[in-house]
């Protein structure tokens, strides 16, 4: 089919000359920052040529919010747009052509440059339209078709469609209504999600593509533990991390010297300190950090050059393009998460003799988070913290429960900043997890201020004497080998609070009778309020543990008529397997309806009523009930009711078995008498 693109582009461009809308041809430049833009930005072939949009606009209202608009014409046939199967506006096609879809496509290719207008930095909005066209009479474009999108960095770029977008909306009387409309368009709970999910699975792909790359290089494979390469992947991010006032750390700036003093080593140790300090973090944090990292990064074979270039600032050179530029996005990501389950889907922690280190998935701290009411005043605190995944979900829940109720802008960043720095406290005695938890905390905008190492049996008396915080959320998956199967953890921390939830992930036979005196003791003091059987590989070959989730009210102490929810979730909706190399994507897939049975987990435990009915008493997967004082008799299964009464079809059953069994007797029979 013949293309008629120069006519599409003729019509719409006389669509805006009616509407008095000043616009730009293919080699006109509008300013500076956008020909700069368009000139250094990749070409649609992927090369290093220039773009040139078909069309150009720039928007302005009263207030001179300038708003670029980039528009790119076709004129075949279902050539307006190309979308990926999960819905997206494809980017990087499939095939030996990964740029196919931006040059064949109208909205693809505007999109692309709008692309390239945000990452330039001067603009934080644009929007881009496809227009297309297919047929001709008398000289007119007999179907014009247009589609637009808003894109920009608060929505994390992820375009937003202009459903039902016309021309007439950019014209100088209707500017303000349009860019009101722009302004409503934000993102859902579940496209947030998705952002998250897709950016971790970048995240993790990348780590891997990177460990993998240490492990397959025999030298580094016998010179770096499981614990240094850790180090090393730590203290290269912490040191290209962009800071307040300090430069970022450039590839160039990696001289690989051959020098003891002056090397590659040395650069990411100064570096790295000065990220802490800049962080607000305190001294004894610092040379706690730095007194693991330097055995690492002194190592000469790893900062020595071999062929003009050593190995530490070859891996940061990968670290610089794939890493490091998904960090410092406005999505906070699982980075430590990542990096510990690499590490150990090739060899585990080697301080970690008993194989406590399961790093619990961010779905669930999550789900934990929200069922003890975790919001913007909430003081929560975990005392067995890993990498702080309990302490990070937390904090994202309390402050967007902020942003809904607080609306003064000052106001809301003094909450955010007091959230951040004062209602968050974690203790770890691990050191090399307790590095992850310390870089984890600071990618969430904190200087780590309560965030201890150490045994917390010791550390928790210690702190709450010198400190005022009131605990009323608190969270926790501890080392199973702990005293009753890490209840003792438990127990100690309810003891310490006046109000509030508490929910702990836990071997789940710690609550049949395991937890040795802690489970009684616990019931003393707090009230259980649901019981949740989890699925048995929740942690995806990490662990083997049936585990449950205990949830309490703080300070109360159970009653024998009090009312227990007992909930099977052995169906969570995720699909898993556990392949070394493959991401989440791959070996947690979301095969029924996961996210939405979380939801209705939520909802059971918090005594409200779910949008859904995966689990109800109904079909027997939740089970309301009182238990024993002993604290042994707080799982699911210990509720479950098994009916023995003989139904009708039972006795139907039972008279056909007969009957078979008794035919074929007789048959047996009449065959013997014949022999």
């Amino acid at each position: 089919m013949t293309s008629i693109e120069e006519k599409v582009e003729e019509h719409f461009k006389a669509v805006l000359d009616d509407f008095g809308i000043r616009h730009f041809g293919k080699t006109e430049g509008i300013n500076d920052s956008i020909t700069k833009a368009l000139k250094e930005a990749e070409s649609k072939s992927g090369g290093s040529g220039k773009n040139y949009p078909d069309i150009q606009l720039l928007l302005q209202n009263r207030a001179r919010r300038d708003i670029p608009v980039m528009i790119e014409a076709k004129g075949t046939k279902n050539k307006l747009e190309k979308l990926t199967s999960d819905g997206d506006i494809e980017l990087v096609s499939s095939g030996k052509n990964p740029n196919r879809a931006v040059q064949q496509f109208a909205v693809n290719g505007a999109l692309h440059y709008g692309l390239a207008i945000l990452n330039e930095g001067t603009y934080s909005e644009v929007v881009v339209i496809g227009i297309n066209g297919t047929t001709m009479e008398n000289g007119r474009v007999q179907d014009p078709e247009i589609k637009a999108y808003y894109v920009s960095k608060k929505n994390d770029e992820v375009p937003k469609e202009l459903v039902g977008f016309d021309f007439a909306q950019m014209k100088e009387p209707n500017i303000d209504t349009f860019y009101a409309e722009l302004d409503e368009l934000s993102l859902t709970a579940s496209e947030k999600e998705k952002i998250k999910r897709d950016k971790e699975e970048l995240l993790e792909q990348s780590i891997k593509d990177i460990h993998q790359r240490i492990y397959d290089d025999t030298s580094l494979k016998t010179l770096l533990s499981t614990n240094a390469k850790l180090y090393l992947f730590c203290g290269l991010i912490m040191a290209g991390l962009t800071t307040e006032g300090v430069k970022p750390l450039e590839i160039s700036d990696f001289h690989s010297n051959d020098d003891d003093y002056d090397n590659d080593g040395s650069l990411v140790l100064n570096r790295t300190q000065s990220f802490l300090r800049k962080k607000n973090s305190s001294r004894d944090k610092v040379d706690m950090v730095l007194d693991y990292l330097k055995p690492v990064f002194e190592k000469r074979d790893l900062w020595k050059p071999e062929k003009g270039e050593s190995t530490i600032k070859s891996i940061y050179k990968q670290i610089k393009a794939d890493i490091l530029p998904l960090l410092e996005g406005s999505v906070h990501l699982d980075f430590t998460g990542k990096i510990l389950n690499s590490l150990t889907d090739w060899v585990s922690i080697e301080n970690d003799k008993r194989n406590d280190v399961v790093l619990t998935p961010r779905f669930v701290t999550n789900l934990m988070a929200r069922i003890t009411r975790t919001d913007r005043d909430s003081f929560v605190w975990d005392t067995c913290m890993g990498s702080s995944g309990f302490l990070v979900s937390a904090m994202e829940l309390m402050i967007e429960d902020a942003k809904i109720c607080i609306k003064d802008v000052q106001e809301l960043d003094d909450k955010i900043d007091n959230i951040k720095r004062n209602q968050l406290l974690g203790i770890e005695i691990l050191g090399n997890i307790y590095l992850l938890a310390v870089l984890n905390m600071i990618l969430m905008g904190d200087g780590s201020s309560q965030i201890i190492c150490g045994d917390s049996h010791k550390e928790v008396p210690r702190f709450i004497e010198n400190h005022n915080f009131p605990a009323n959320v608190f969270l926790l998956n501890p080392p199973y080998s702990a005293p009753g199967k890490g209840l003792v953890f438990v127990q100690e921390a309810l003891s310490r609070m006046n109000t509030g939830y508490g929910a702990v992930l836990i071997q789940e036979n710690a609550g049949s009778g395991q937890g040795d005196v802690y489970s009684k003791r616990i019931l003393e003091k707090n009230t259980l309020i649901a019981s949740v059987h989890m699925p048995s590989d929740l942690f995806n070959g990490k662990s083997s543990v049936q585990t449950a989730i205990y949830l309490f009210e703080v300070n109360r102490p159970h009653e024998e008529d009090d009312v227990v929810t007992f909930i099977d979730f052995s169906n969570d909706g995720y699909s898993r397997q556990n392949r070394k190399k493959s991401t989440q994507k791959v070996n947690l897939r979301n095969t029924d309806h996961a996210i939405e049975r979380y939801d209705e987990l939520t909802a059971l435990c918090l005594g409200k009523k779910p949008k859904t009915d995966y689990y109800t008493e109904a079909n027997g997967l939740v089970i309301k009930d009182t238990i024993s004082l002993k604290g042994d008799d707080w799982t699911f299964g210990q509720h479950k009711k098994i009916d023995i009464t003989p139904t009708e079809d039972d006795f139907k059953k039972n008279v056909a078995d007969y009957l078979a069994w008794k035919v074929s007797t007789m048959l047996k029979g009449e065959d013997n008498a014949d022999i």
